[in-house]
């Protein structure tokens, strides 16, 4: 029934419009809230950084829009488009750092997310083109002993993208000289998490060499395999080929 004017009638409302279902949702949504978690916990400031997140099944990638604050971007600024460039969904302009991120998951077989950050320990030594080294162990979350830093190139363009491809190898993290670092992961949260722990090997890197020459030890090539080796099953495991933890 309906009501018109006080007057019961038995006609049947009108139907509500077929609701347009948005592509790659649950993914765009992911990206709002963890774009607020990396501006809340510092690791970008204003409009800096960006995140993606890929789907192998259908080749397409969810990256975060350029220029929009982490509070301000809603799902649909969220921008879906190939590795190739090409946007699928989405009206609002792409990430400068597109090419960036899909370099990443061509190289990167396994990595489903990528988080781009301009935190300030991981950017200070990317400033003095400094490598991330094993003063601590969780830097074994990134896959190897070292966090490299790739040589610099201007944001946004393919050149950018090539010295990441050059530097990474088997890193899941990659300093960029004079600009930040850039994480992946099997999963945002997996991605997220080595760039806050990237970050606070950063910090105490930093402090180590503020405190002296040779106050700071590093982790000797053996140590850091038998570290290595324990976070391959340490945690809550993805179960997937990439061997990276959920928590460590």
């Amino acid at each position: 029934m309906c009501v018109k004017e006080g007057v019961i009638s038995a006609e049947t409302p009108p139907a509500d419009k077929e609701k347009t279902v948005m592509v790659m949702e649950t993914e765009r949504q992911e990206i709002v809230e963890y774009g607020k978690r990396i501006s809340s916990e510092g690791l970008a400031k204003g409009t800096a950084g960006n995140i993606s997140i890929y789907d192998p099944d259908t080749g397409l990638m969810a990256v975060s829009p350029s220029g929009i604050g982490y509070f301000d971007t809603m799902p649909e600024d969220v921008v879906v488009m190939t590795l190739d460039g090409k946007i699928v969904d989405g009206a609002r302009k792409p990430s400068s750092e597109y090419g960036l991120h899909a370099v990443i998951y061509r190289i990167k077989p396994e990595a489903r997310a990528v988080v781009h950050t301009h935190s300030k320990y991981c950017t200070a030594l990317a400033c003095m083109r400094e490598s991330l080294k094993p003063y601590h162990y969780v830097i074994a979350a990134a896959g190897t002993a070292a966090v490299p830093c790739a040589e610099y190139a201007t944001f946004g363009t393919p050149e950018l993208a090539e010295k990441v491809r050059e530097a990474m190898g088997e890193s899941r993290a990659v300093l960029l000289a004079n600009h930040g670092l850039v994480a992946c992961g099997a999963d945002l949260d997996g991605a997220f998490s080595l760039a806050v722990n990237c970050e606070f090997c950063a910090e105490l890197q930093w402090m180590c060499e503020c405190a002296g020459e040779n106050r700071g030890v590093v982790l000797s090539e053996q140590e850091m395999e038998a570290a290595m080796e324990r976070f391959r099953s340490y945690g809550q495991t993805d179960n997937s080929s990439s061997g990276q933890t959920k928590g460590y």
